[in-house]
């Protein structure tokens, strides 16, 4: 990371209200559609946002100042709010699922097999 780099912890607490697009949506040519339209609307949009995948689909995350600027973002570009824990923590379950554990009682133990089976 850069020297004065904004980081994701930054862009997360000036920045909270998120909006989570397929890639597909606004990148290539839809770029400049989708950043034209936050700054005519003087939306309050993250000067850097990032992206996430989940099942094969890559997603950009359009970060904002203000509530109501990603409400209007959503409305004309559709997507679903993001909030980064709770994505995590479903990300952070799957891999540990895939990897034959689950969460019980704050610990990840070995998912048992039934018995008779």
């Amino acid at each position: 990371m850069r020297r004065n780099e904004l980081r994701a912890s930054g862009i997360d607490y000036g920045w909270p209200h998120q909006i989570r697009i397929p890639q597909e949506t606004c990148g290539g040519r839809n770029y400049d559609v989708v950043h034209g339209f936050c700054r005519d609307e003087g939306l309050s949009l993250c000067p850097r946002g990032h992206s996430v995948s989940r099942d094969a689909v890559h997603y950009s995350v359009f970060c904002f100042a203000e509530r109501e600027h990603a409400e209007r973002f959503q409305e004309r570009f559709g997507g679903e709010w993001f909030d980064r824990k709770t994505w995590n923590d479903e990300e952070r379950a799957a891999y540990m699922a895939r990897k034959g554990l689950h969460k019980v009682r704050g610990r990840w133990v070995p998912i048992s097999k039934s018995a008779g089976g």
